[in-house]
């Protein structure tokens, strides 16, 4: 009767319940064991501080020379001698050519010897005239004859002053593209002569930035011939108008140029620095979008990755300015975010 009592359907219920808690206690499932024992995703972390943020406009711009010209012949003649070289040092009003003037040279010299007859006979027939043995109307003509000469011998020096070509002003001259011999005509071209010291520099700006320019504003210019070089500048003139179809405004800037490294038409880029503020930076790789939202991940004190939605401010390549949602000192994962989901334990890796 006391075993019938023992083997009852409630006592092995009991039991049952009892192995298997005692079997699941022992021997969890796979999918348990399996988290228990998993590795922390490898991540790489940075402390969130302030930094110094550079507010900057990005352009592309054309250097230009601060003065530049073409030397040109003003009449038609042959070359007689050309005193220069090229890619030489000019100062301003040496003499750079010289065209076969004979012609000129005697115009000049008969009209001088001309005039001075001429005034000779002035001064003769103004004695006659005070002693009333010449006519007023004789001393006239004769007064008109020497202005004549006059005027024609300024005429005939001029074109004597043609036949020499000077610098206008102090430069480097071009590849020289005429030979002593050769027959031109007004407008051919000899060669060019530029001033680069400073030289400047042309960029458009969008329309948007327009408030944020001033004369005398600092710029750096960046030339691919000089890998990791800067040259620094100041914004001479801002246009008066904006373009109506880009929607852009033009500005020029002048850079020193002491040592001629930047020569005319070379594409510069060019950084114009609008404000420098101290903000919470992050890199933007740390940032994970999701549908209109951004989130971080911060490491909580027990290495475990906490989704943290921020808002963002401003950008610049590479980084992210956070206004929300991070304070300093918060320690963000930057890298391996990939596998990660919150709440999920991380390892941090060293550099």
């Amino acid at each position: 009767m006391a075993n019938r009592s023992w083997f009852n359907p409630l006592t092995v219920i009991v039991v049952v319940l009892i192995g298997l808690a005692v079997y699941f206690f022992a021997f969890p499932p796979e999918e348990q064991a399996q988290q228990r024992d998993q590795p922390g995703v490898p991540v790489r972390t940075q402390i969130a501080e302030i930094s110094e943020f550079r507010d900057v406009i990005n352009g592309l711009g054309t250097a230009q020379a601060n003065e530049t010209v073409a030397i040109t012949a003003q009449t038609q003649d042959v070359i007689e001698a050309l005193h220069f070289s090229s890619g030489d040092s000019i100062e301003k009003g040496q003499l750079l050519a010289e065209l076969n003037a004979r012609k000129e040279i005697a115009r000049v010299e008969q009209l001088e010897f001309s005039l001075e007859e001429a005034k000779r006979q002035l001064d003769r027939l103004g004695e006659l005239r005070r002693g009333n043995a010449a006519s007023q109307q004789q001393l006239e003509q004769q007064q008109v004859e020497v202005n004549r000469l006059q005027a024609d011998l300024e005429v005939a020096e001029a074109t004597l002053a043609e036949m020499k070509v000077y610098a206008p002003f102090s430069g480097r001259v071009g590849i020289r593209q005429v030979s002593p011999g050769a027959l031109v005509s007004p407008g051919d071209v000899f060669t060019t002569l530029d001033d680069i010291s400073p030289i400047k520099v042309d960029f458009s700006i969008p329309e948007r930035y327009f408030a944020s320019l001033a004369v005398n504003q600092e710029i750096i210019a960046k030339s691919r011939a000089y890998p990791g070089q800067q040259f620094l500048g100041r914004i001479s003139s801002i246009d008066s108008r904006i373009d109506p179809v880009t929607r852009s405004v033009r500005v020029r800037a002048q850079l020193p140029n002491e040592d001629n490294l930047l020569r005319p038409g070379m594409l510069l880029q060019i950084t114009l620095l609008r404000s420098i503020d101290q903000a919470l930076l992050l890199p933007e790789k740390a940032l994970m979008p999701i549908q209109s939202r951004q989130y971080v991940f911060k490491l909580t004190p027990d290495g475990r990755a906490q989704q943290t939605e921020v808002t963002i401010g401003r950008r610049k390549p590479g980084v992210v300015e956070i206004t929300q949602g991070v304070e300093p000192g918060d320690e963000i994962i930057v890298e391996g975010l990939v596998r990660l989901r919150d709440g999920v334990p991380v390892n941090v890796q060293g550099e």
